[in-house]
């Protein structure tokens, strides 16, 4: 415990803007969004003048709108991508995953924003050394990505990454929000490939 206290002490903390939403983003994902609420519109624009990231977290408790919701406690951090705003009050942005991050503090501002103190997680080994199953999830996701569209994917494409082939996987699997939330929590690229090739095999999908 001490070991893990004197690790987390050492690492960067940094304060962000916290979107709850009734969705998981993994490294990687590109999410669109819908912004009408004038403090997310306010961290939007914040956001594309300095260059900054915002955290995503699913929601724990509450509604994405009106009073702030409980985020979950580990979320990933996120970059506005493209922006336009077709209609007046509604911004339509898409945003890319970034790293995950760990929420150890938060707050919530005189506009209803919560404002996080959150540490980033180490970046995951790319190998895919060790991954049960790897071969099989990376000719599915194939398979599937051709079908959807790679249009649709932040590039590269890198189905030889365990890391990022896994996060794929749970981006686009039919899965409850609590597995996808425990898929952005697991650290070993391995272990989520391991699961997700047997969720796979279970509904015969491969």
């Amino acid at each position: 415990m001490l070991l893990l206290n004197l690790f987390s002490a050492g690492r960067k903390r940094e304060s962000v803007p916290i979107f709850p939403l009734q969705t998981v983003l993994y490294p990687g994902s590109l999410l669109p969004l819908r912004i009408f609420e004038v403090r997310y519109m306010d961290m939007a624009k914040a956001c594309l003048r300095d260059g900054s990231p915002f955290g995503v977290c699913l929601i724990k408790e509450g509604q994405e709108v009106g009073t702030p919701a409980v985020p979950e406690k580990v979320g990933c951090l996120a970059r506005i991508v493209e922006c336009d705003m077709e209609e007046l009050g509604i911004l339509k942005v898409k945003a890319e995953g970034l790293e995950r991050f760990r929420l150890v503090s938060s707050e919530v501002n005189k506009s209803g924003l919560i404002i996080g103190e959150v540490e980033k997680h180490e970046p995951e080994s790319a190998g895919a050394e060790g991954a049960a199953g790897f071969d099989e999830c990376a000719d599915f996701l194939r398979k599937v990505i051709t079908g959807i569209g790679p249009e649709r994917f932040a590039q590269p494409l890198r189905f030889e990454d365990a890391s990022w082939a896994g996060f794929r996987l749970a981006e686009i699997l039919p899965l409850r929000n609590d597995v996808k939330q425990k898929l952005l929590e697991l650290t070993d690229p391995a272990l989520r490939v391991a699961i997700l090739h047997r969720f796979l095999k279970q509904q015969q999908l491969i």
